[in-house]
């Protein structure tokens, strides 16, 4: 009984939303339409028939910018002809829960800049700029992106389950590429990583058992040329880990910013490695200090900014901020974010940084400690 009356309420829920979404498509009849977000559950197949003819007319109002997200119980979503054909749509994101499979064969989106989507139509957008590409708990496609003129690009895929990759590898020829974030497991093997023209890299990557030697030696080296790396702490792992398995890192001639994370003492014997290899660099961002160890010998370099993130004064980041400074003779600015949204805090954090025994700071050297959202 009361699941009865629970699935007439919602039908009702459902009936009051679609009347609602009718009665501002009439209202707007004639006028342009810039953007429409929709975002719809539909539990019943019968209910695909009104989703189609909204889209439907968003594109015959000229529509700019269309984000369509449906959860469905049972099936997918096949997106109408008419969406692949539109002459005025710049930005266009579709969720996981639609089917592309089927595309028209006259795909052609002339005008579309900013593509976020869980399958890609590449070769139909003769201008695409920014590709986002994002996949939760599910292995999806594609593990080949090629497009010639595409400057930013971000591939996010999220397993929260153990799945059985049958292709454990992933190429990139974007060779107009500046901007790559990418999020994934470490893959088996990269075979093609074209990113010439690219100048800033963040890499979340992380160790899985499901692939027992990843081999990013190709994507490494295809992101050297870069002036900004971010590297999370499971990337840091992996990369330390491939290191071991005999992975001889390029020279990061370019780079100037660099941020770097790491959870464990594998990964933090690789940040000595890496700056020697990168001569040029000027800005060192350690996410989180309390896991650094300072057994790690840094080499001579002429860093000029540190950065903390995360910092919550323990006797332990102190020794190892005095370590880092001890390092780092030509510093010349250092920043130190604190976890906690307080100025007794901060003013002690600043006493304790200036008053750092063993530490000769450079007079040049300016220390500023702020709050650092969490």
């Amino acid at each position: 009984m009361d699941e009865a009356i629970s699935h007439q309420s919602q039908a009702r829920t459902h009936l009051s939303f679609r009347n609602s979404i009718n009665r501002v498509f009439a209202l707007q009849s004639g006028l342009p339409t810039k953007k429409l977000s929709l975002k719809y559950h539909i539990e019943e197949d019968s209910e695909i028939a009104y989703v189609c003819p909204w889209i439907c007319y968003a594109v015959e109002q000229g529509v700019l910018e269309l984000k369509v997200t449906i959860k469905m119980t049972h099936s997918q979503l096949s997106l109408p002809c008419e969406l692949f054909t539109s002459k005025t749509l710049v930005k266009l994101t579709l969720g996981t829960g639609i089917n592309l499979a089927k595309l028209p064969p006259d795909v052609s989106l002339p005008a579309l800049k900013k593509e976020d989507l869980c399958n890609v139509l590449l070769s139909g957008c003769p201008v695409l700029e920014e590709l986002f590409v994002r996949h939760e708990d599910y292995i999806g496609s594609p593990f080949y992106i090629s497009n010639k003129i595409i400057k930013k690009l971000s591939v996010h895929y999220d397993y929260e389950s153990e799945f059985d990759i049958t292709m454990p590898c992933m190429s990139f020829d974007a060779p107009s590429l500046v901007s790559l974030d990418y999020s994934d497991l470490a893959l088996s093997e990269y075979p093609q990583v074209n990113l010439e023209s690219l100048v800033k890299a963040r890499l979340d990557i992380c160790y899985s058992n499901m692939i027992e030697r990843p081999d990013v030696s190709s994507l490494v080296t295809g992101i050297s040329n870069v002036e900004t790396l971010h590297l999370s702490p499971a990337s840091s792992d992996v990369i330390s880990r491939c290191v071991g398995h005999g992975l001889l890192l390029p020279l990061f001639d370019n780079l100037v910013n660099l941020s770097f994370g790491s959870k464990n003492k594998r990964g933090w014997k690789l940040l000595p490695y890496l700056l020697r290899q990168s001569p040029k660099l000027e800005t060192l961002i350690i996410q989180d200090l309390n896991a650094y160890t300072d057994d790690v010998s840094l080499p001579p370099n002429q860093m000029k900014v540190l950065h903390i993130l995360g910092y919550r004064r323990t006797a332990q980041e102190l020794e190892q901020l005095k370590s880092l400074l001890t390092e780092f003779e030509c510093i010349e600015f250092v920043q130190v974010d604190v976890s906690e949204e307080d100025d007794g805090i901060i003013l002690q954090a600043t006493k304790d940084l200036m008053m750092l025994p063993g530490v000769s700071v450079s007079s040049k050297c300016h220390i500023k400690i702020t709050h650092c959202a969490s």
